[in-house]
């Protein structure tokens, strides 16, 4: 009764404190707010999806170089508001477009048209996405002038689906945080609300796809980078199933690595996922069944409206609202045998944690990594170093190789925890079950808040530790104009599910909420 009661009052005063940190944070950020332009009426394709613009091409409704031009003025427009973009090719990316102009006028064979999928198609990616020329900093000050030799599998992948690369995008130092900021480019900002963050890795790529500034965004997700910006950003992002997608260029990976690493997409319509997956998962692409339709009716839905991981802020009262709201429309949907049950289970007390202790599996030497693999960082030393401004780190690098070197995992305890978690869950889920799960504890949060609530991504990490695909899926705003949403989870090699479902709430609860109107 007694820890009860201390657990209540805990909660209670974490409360309270999230709204404190809120309120004193949103007294400078507030007045940062700058609203994004509007899409230009004679540009309103930048609206389609990118199933849609490739179609159009290959029909010679749309030029590519149209396309592209189109997208490199939405980026001026739009890049000195986010300070999305390190580097670009637009001059070399025009000359691409003409030349698949030409290849179209020549006539195009319907072999030749089903091998390019996305041919015309202007790309843009993080810069940890080797792209060969460009800068392959991971926004360590030490890598500032470093370039990559050679394009990443991913890179390859889209190329030859005839796909062209535009240009490489912000990221946070190392990849791991929940802003996108490093000691090299700065800041990226949320275009919905420029004094918050867009989230991490993948920030910037969110923020580009939610102002019409890109048509196909790639990503990288190992603690939820793909979901967490597409969720502060109002988008769709898909992680595949691990190990499905080859990471070869990624963080100096070979690409045969075990891991919880899944490359993935940020978009504003569901129907781009399953065909951009399709090319950079390859010859993995059938393990994915990204052609299986379901019937919505056919679905088992299981539910989970919060963890009670400690270590986590309160899920947020609109988000709760969001997931009811879910809930309720599935109800009336379906026969009341299929009718959502909720789901809760230990594992997902522990999300941080057991998150943490994977981490630890992972091939990266995180503390070598942070040293351009110049010896490995001890991190009481590089804290100090950081409190008497001798270091070059941002904050976020310096608190992580610290954390790491200093958090116990207790391994034997993990294993059993989340083997005991995937046997329940996925048991459930089968091959026609998803799983309803919270986004984050809240909308989009303040610059430089994240510090004070540093575990808060969890919910996506928790998704990396168990292995298995996920859709983030947009559900509206909060009072703010925050987005809201939530993430359908499937068990492994079931990623069709969870693209099934998104598009049901696609069409059910309005899609992508776009960070700028259209003229």
């Amino acid at each position: 009764m007694a820890c009860t009661t201390l657990k209540s009052f805990l909660c209670w005063l974490r409360v309270y404190i999230d709204k404190m940190i809120d309120f004193v944070f949103g007294l400078y950020w507030d007045g940062k707010k700058v609203s994004i332009p509007p899409l230009r009426k004679e540009h309103a394709f930048l609206a389609e999806s990118t199933v849609t613009l490739a179609r159009m091409i290959k029909e010679k409704q749309l030029k590519s170089e149209d396309l592209v031009r189109a997208v490199i003025l939405r980026i001026r427009e739009v890049n000195h508001l986010l300070n999305a973009i390190i580097e670009d090719r637009f001059p070399a990316a025009i000359e691409d477009a003409r030349a698949v102009d030409a290849l179209i006028a020549a006539g195009l064979s319907e072999e030749e048209a089903a091998k390019k999928p996305f041919l015309g198609v202007p790309f843009t990616t993080k810069e940890s996405q080797a792209i060969k020329g460009f800068r392959y900093t991971m926004g360590l000050w030490s890598r500032r002038e470093m370039r990559a030799d050679q394009d990443s599998e991913a890179i390859i992948r889209l190329k030859e689906a005839g796909a062209i690369p535009l240009a490489a995008t912000n990221l946070p130092e190392l990849l791991i945080w929940q802003e996108t900021r490093n000691p090299v480019y700065g800041m990226t900002n949320n275009p919905h609300h420029t004094g918050r963050s867009p989230g991490g890795s993948s920030g910037a790529e969110a923020a580009l796809t939610a102002t019409y500034a890109t048509p196909i965004s790639l990503c990288s997700d190992l603690g939820g980078s793909t979901r967490m910006p597409a969720f502060y950003c109002g988008m769709f992002g898909h992680h595949a199933t691990a190990n499905t997608t080859n990471g070869r260029g990624v963080i100096f990976r070979k690409g045969d690595e075990e891991s919880m690493l899944s490359l993935g997409f940020i978009t504003k319509h569901v129907e781009d996922l399953a065909p951009l997956t399709k090319v950079i998962a390859g010859d993995k692409a059938p393990l994915l069944k990204l052609d299986r339709n379901v019937d919505i009716k056919d679905i088992k839905f299981y539910y989970m409206e919060s963890s009670n991981d400690c270590r986590l802020s309160s899920v947020r009262p609109e988000l709760k609202e969001a997931m009811a709201r879910v809930v309720s429309k599935l109800s009336k949907e379906l026969s009341p045998e299929k009718s959502p049950e909720a789901y809760q289970h230990e594992g997902f007390n522990h999300m941080y944690q057991l998150w943490s202790y994977w981490m630890s599996k992972e091939p990266e030497n995180f503390a070598s990594l942070y040293n351009n693999f110049k010896g490995e960082a001890i991190g009481i030393v590089e804290l100090l170093r950081k409190i008497f401004c001798l270091s070059k780190h941002g904050l976020s690098a310096v608190i992580r190789l610290f954390e790491i070197q200093i958090m116990p995992l207790f391994p034997a305890w993990a294993d059993k925890l989340t083997a005991e978690l995937k046997s329940d869950l996925f048991s459930k889920l089968g091959d026609n079950g998803v799983l309803l799960f919270p986004s984050a504890p809240q909308p989009a949060p303040y610059h430089y808040s994240c510090f004070l609530r540093p575990y808060n991504f969890s919910y996506f990490a928790a998704v990396n530790m168990l292995k298995c695909p996920a859709t983030q899926v947009p559900l509206g705003v909060d009072s703010q104009g925050l987005p809201l949403g939530i993430q359908v989870v499937a068990a492994p090699y079931n990623d069709a599910l969870c693209l099934n479902v998104a598009k049901y709430l696609e069409k059910e609860f309005g899609g992508a909420i776009m960070a700028c109107k259209k003229q």
